[in-house]
């Protein structure tokens, strides 16, 4: 069963041309869930309409290869939720390609003794595997940050600091309190400030994409904003492509144990 302390979650994408990067085939949709469930991939869960989000994971496929059996959670109300959602969006990576697929009549059911749930096999899924939209996860240690504007009252403008959840050259995702300013999909701001290590601010564009409302294990609500570069400065994705390069090469130093 899924712990739901898991601080980072995986935020479903939408992209224009995401029809060429979508499975309907079913053997191919059962050997990425199989994959899924040999690897133990960490899967964000959001729960439809209300966009809750939590971790879990593919457990695997029923006997017949028609249903799909994923983790429940140790947090009762959490299971409640997704026995009575519209549906779940599911995220994950699988060798650093996005995946991505919906599940829509969850029955909860018992495995091993602990609390699971069964969906009809998904009709479509996603793997996004274009380089260029890989996100990487920022580490809470060496944290970046990125501003965006808020116009207070009498029509001064404050720019206010939030954290960088992920960042590929494409965008970003930023962790909002639970009391945010009154930030809303598809607007756009202008005058963003991201603050990337060792060099000056890039001053860059957004457009929100989506909005995802999260609760940690000890209750603290909180947003997760997507958001797409619609403007860098001149070098700016060079600088953000580094950045991401350099921060692989570290994790990736870190895993071998030469770091």
């Amino acid at each position: 069963m899924t712990e739901t302390a898991e601080p980072d979650r995986i935020e479903p994408v939408r992209y224009d041309e995401e029809d060429k990067y979508l499975l309907r085939s079913e053997r191919e949709i059962r050997q990425v869930l199989n994959a899924l469930a040999e690897k133990r991939a960490l899967v964000s869960a959001h729960a439809a309409p209300r966009n809750h989000g939590f971790p879990t994971s593919v457990i695997g496929l029923s006997e017949d290869g028609e249903h799909v059996h994923i983790d429940g959670s140790l947090n009762e109300a959490i299971n409640r939720s997704v026995a009575e959602c519209h549906h779940l969006t599911l995220v994950s990576q699988l060798d650093r390609i996005h995946i991505q697929f919906r599940l829509a009549g969850l029955e909860r059911m018992e495995l091993d003794g602990q609390v699971a749930f069964r969906a009809p096999l998904p009709t479509q899924l996603l793997r996004l595997q274009r380089r260029e939209h890989f996100r990487l996860q920022v580490p809470l240690t060496q944290s970046l940050t990125c501003t965006l504007p808020h116009l207070r009252e009498q029509g001064r403008i404050e720019h206010v600091a939030y954290r960088v959840v992920d960042i590929s050259v494409g965008g970003l995702a930023l962790a909002v309190p639970a009391d945010h300013p009154d930030y809303r999909p598809y607007r756009e701001y202008t005058g963003c400030r991201l603050q990337l290590p060792d060099c000056d601010p890039l001053e860059v564009r957004l457009m929100i994409r989506n909005l995802f409302r999260q609760v940690s294990p000890n209750g603290v609500e909180s947003w997760r904003a997507g958001c797409q570069f619609t403007e860098l400065p001149r070098g700016g994705d060079v600088l953000v492509q580094r950045y991401i390069f350099r921060m692989e090469r570290q994790r990736s130093a870190r895993e071998r144990g030469v770091a």
